[in-house]
């Protein structure tokens, strides 16, 4: 791994946040350079809501990723059309299909459609949709060891 810009993002209250917290903290308890820039609509809840994270070998020059992602993780349709765009050439978009029909319209980029809120309510848990995305994109793109986060 050289270098992993990652933009989580979804509505207020889906833990987008906290999925993108938990991947900083996972680099920084592996020694690795870190940035997390949250970005918040003007609601809390219910609101967009993303963060750019990064994950690094060398030195983190800047926290904004503005068209540079390795990978998107969108839990929702407005984040999708937002962020698409964002993912570089060879990059990674995951997409959480239990709350997205549309499919990605770049042919550019790897995409990996998890039914993640289908998957957090055959757990028990509907709260744990986050934890499943950040799953799949750990399995996809191994930024961290899963130990870490």
């Amino acid at each position: 791994m050289s270098t992993a810009r990652v933009i989580c993002a979804g509505f207020g209250g889906q833990g987008v946040m906290s999925m993108g917290q938990l991947l900083t903290y996972a680099g920084m308890i592996e020694g690795k350079e870190v940035s997390w820039l949250p970005s918040y609509g003007p609601e809390m809840r219910g609101g967009t809501a993303n963060c750019s994270v990064t994950v690094s070998d060398k030195p983190v020059g800047s926290p904004v990723i503005s068209g540079d992602a390795t990978c998107a993780i969108v839990m929702n349709l407005p984040s999708l059309d937002k962020f698409e765009s964002e993912v570089k050439s060879g990059g990674k978009i995951l997409v959480n299909s239990s709350l997205i029909e549309r499919k990605v319209e770049r042919t550019d980029v790897d995409v990996y459609y998890i039914p993640a809120n289908d998957i957090a309510l055959e757990l028990g848990n509907p709260k744990v949709a986050n934890m499943i995305m950040l799953g799949a994109y750990l399995q996809a793109e191994p930024t961290v060891e899963v130990d870490s986060v």
